[in-house]
């Protein structure tokens, strides 16, 4: 399992300054190979080493290892802009700016001494006191320090570091809990916990329309207002998923669950429907956050993940197997008259489905064969 321990540095003006020259001759070095990648299409690791490392050497001040560092960044980047679908066939390939872009550190370029980190520079090495929290030490404790990212915010140096370590021994055989994820309600789990959304969707709707007026607006200091709101908004969301997946797996442990089973909701953007106001709202749904973080928090507690196809899953009752009607936030069962959150309903059919119970996929109407006893007939 990967983790990423964010470490801020505490840095003096002269390293300040080093780290900060070694960061402007990356993002040039970053840029430099871009008219390549476009001109040959080419965002293969070894094909644009071997395209461009010789010039890179030449024509910017980087070592040999981080010359191949910035080719990675660059790979990494297109290979990024082509799963989001924004490079076509039939189209030319974009150019990607890099702008204040961070610097790609690896076993060469950095070494962890106690707690300082030595890194390279343009102009040598330099030892930097790291400054470590709870947080921070147990992360590094847990395995083996990989690659990282050194990242510049507000003026201040962070190294986030990647660690790798072992997964924890997955729990032997337990119960199953389903989690349902929405827009209104966050989450809600088959225990009948639900996480509700609306202080956080009334939070977001203020943002779409602050960003609405600044983009009529036009104007610089609009822009520059812009990208701080639209920052502010991604950071509050990211630490709202972060303490919802840790209460969904510290439920689940609660529970006594090996598993948790969530909806596949792959490609779900694509069948949005809706007005347009709705459609903004939905389409900045963080529902992907959200599932990766309860993944590897759960994998961390050694309980398994499963992703199960979603149909049917908010129409069908929990209880006797019949489809209901669902209306906003609550689920009725015509059948057996069952009145429940739909959200728990949804969550007890993942949970059914994750333990080997098929949902009914429609309508279907069983012949009524009355009782046996009163209806055979018995010839003599």
């Amino acid at each position: 399992m990967l983790r990423t321990a964010s470490i801020r540095l505490n840095v003096g003006p002269d390293q300040a300054a080093a780290l900060a020259a070694l960061q402007a001759a990356y993002a040039d070095a970053c840029n430099r190979l871009v008219p390549t990648v476009v001109e040959h299409r080419c965002w293969n690791r070894v094909a644009l080493h071997h395209l461009a490392y010789a010039r890179l050497r030449k024509e910017t001040p980087l070592g040999a290892q981080m010359v191949c560092n910035a080719i990675f960044s660059v790979c990494k980047a297109y290979k990024a802009q082509k799963e989001l679908g924004r490079i076509r066939k039939d189209a030319p390939v974009p150019a990607v700016h890099f702008n204040r872009a961070s610097v790609h550190f690896d076993k060469r370029t950095y070494a962890i001494k106690g707690e300082c980190l030595s890194l390279y520079t343009l102009s040598g090495r330099i030892a930097v006191p790291m400054v470590l929290g709870e947080h921070q030490r147990r992360i590094l404790a847990s395995g083996k320090a990989k690659e990282a990212e050194l990242v510049c915010r507000k003026g201040r140096w962070y190294f986030n570091l990647v660690v790798e370590s072992e997964d924890s021994d997955p729990i032997a055989s337990g119960r199953v809990m389903g989690v349902d994820v929405g827009e209104n309600h966050l989450a809600a789990t088959s225990t009948g916990k639900v996480w509700g959304g609306g202080q956080l969707r009334h939070k977001r709707n203020g943002y779409l329309a602050l960003r609405r007026r600044l983009q009529s607006n036009g104007s610089q200091s609009a822009k520059q207002k812009l990208r701080q709101v639209s920052g502010k908004e991604r950071r509050r969301i990211t630490h709202i998923n972060h303490e919802t997946s840790k209460a969904i797996v510290a439920e689940a442990l609660r529970f006594g669950a090996s598993k948790i089973v969530m909806e596949d909701l792959t490609h779900i953007r694509d069948r949005i429907q809706a007005g347009k106001r709705m459609r903004a709202r939905l389409h900045g749904w963080a529902f992907r956050q959200l599932q990766s973080f309860v993944e590897y928090k759960a994998k961390a507690a050694g309980i398994a993940v499963e992703y199960v196809d979603p149909a049917y899953t908010s129409q069908t009752c929990s209880c006797c197997g019949a489809l209901g009607r669902r209306i906003k936030h609550r689920f009725v069962c015509n059948k057996c008259g069952l009145r429940a959150h739909a959200d728990g309903n949804a969550s007890r059919n993942l949970a059914r489905i994750g333990s080997g119970a098929p949902l009914p996929r429609a309508a279907v109407n069983t012949p009524d064969v009355g009782d046996v006893s009163h209806n055979c007939c018995v010839s003599q």
